[in-house]
């Protein structure tokens, strides 16, 4: 028996790992080849988080600009989301006023949290820890992390992190 289900988004900027994250949450495996997403993509996962059974329906938006009209049409019923960045792409950083103004007019408020992908290639990183977190708590997201979809690091801590946030506001 399930005791709560959460539609939640995943969106930011092509190429930052959004369907890899979502594959490797959903199957712990590594996809490397991953598509390029056109429009929306859905899974589902039920897992437990502190002795409840919860059921997420991640929608996983492509990051292309010509696909991002389509967020403030499926954002309704939103209980979740994770911006996500790439660390090895400054770029995706600057663009995450773009992405927040997109949700921003919305009326639904929901927790957010901030996610720093592909921490694994910390050789090649063009964003520091410390300035994602600061961007985090200067526009006021519900947390902030990195994480790796290629070693799993912090993969499932996050999704699990979002889901007590949106259990305590449930």
């Amino acid at each position: 028996m399930l005791d709560a289900i959460f539609k939640i988004i995943i969106f930011g900027d092509a190429g930052s790992g959004k369907t890899t994250l979502t594959k490797r949450f959903k199957t712990d495996l590594f996809i490397s080849d991953s598509q390029m997403t056109i429009g929306v993509d859905f899974e589902t996962k039920t897992f437990d988080v502190d002795g409840k059974n919860v059921k997420l329906m991640i929608w996983d938006f492509g990051g292309e600009e010509r696909f991002r009209f389509m967020i403030p049409e499926y954002i309704n019923g939103t209980m979740g989301g994770i911006l996500m960045y790439d660390i090895t792409h400054y770029p995706s950083l600057v663009h995450i006023d773009n992405w927040l103004s997109i949700i921003n007019d919305k009326k639904e408020r929901f927790p957010l949290v901030l996610l720093g992908g592909k921490a694994d290639l910390d050789i090649i990183r063009e964003i520091p820890f410390k300035e994602g977190r600061k961007l985090a708590k200067a526009k006021g997201f519900s947390g902030f992390t990195e994480c790796s979809s290629k070693t799993g690091e912090n993969v499932e801590e996050s999704f699990e992190k979002l889901t007590r946030m949106m259990l305590s506001r449930s």
